[in-house]
């Protein structure tokens, strides 16, 4: 691990996760992309046991919401999920489709969790791709809004009610207004 970079896994906390293609390059910028790297979440969340809490897909990064895995680390799932897209996507001569390493920020609090997801969710409407996060579609923000049941299982009040269980309050996640 790098000189300086801590990290503070096996908590018991969501993680919020950043990661960027190989010099901000737009390398994830069309359905194709955007599509790969849900169905490539979908299936690492399955092997690793993991909650996914929310997500987005931008152009030339990803935000993730996740727990630490029954199965594995997290620095393995996070490193079989980017070697999956870049396998994928990756053109010939490119030498490289992600950046080295990962942020990771424990999230300790429900406030915070929140917090993430709304930063999340308004992170497409932020950078001019669309004017209302419910336009972008690779994201979590329609799962919540909807119960939509989209490419990557998201856990929430509406999975929990789909299984017949009740999601305590603290968990459930309002969009914050304005």
């Amino acid at each position: 691990m790098p000189r300086g970079l801590i990290r503070y896994q096996q908590c018991g906390v969501f993680h919020f996760i950043t990661f960027s293609c190989f010099r901000r390059q737009p390398l994830l910028a069309n359905r194709a992309g955007y599509a790969i790297f849900e169905q490539a979440l979908e299936r690492v969340r399955q092997r690793f046991t993991m909650v996914v809490a929310g997500y987005v897909v931008m152009p030339e990064h990803v935000h993730l919401l996740v727990n630490e895995p029954s199965s594995g680390s997290l620095a393995s799932a996070i490193q079989v999920l980017k070697q999956t897209v870049s396998r994928a996507l990756k053109q010939p001569g490119e030498t490289q489709f992600w950046q080295a390493r990962y942020y990771d920020f424990n999230v300790h609090s429900d406030a915070k969790r929140i917090e993430k997801l709304h930063y999340m969710h308004q992170n497409p409407v932020a950078r001019g791709l669309v004017s209302r996060p419910e336009d972008w579609p690779w994201s979590s923000f329609r799962h919540y809004a909807t119960g939509h049941t989209g490419a990557v299982e998201i856990e929430s009040q509406w999975t929990a009610f789909s299984r017949g269980n009740q999601l305590p309050e603290a968990l459930r996640y309002k969009e914050k207004e304005g």
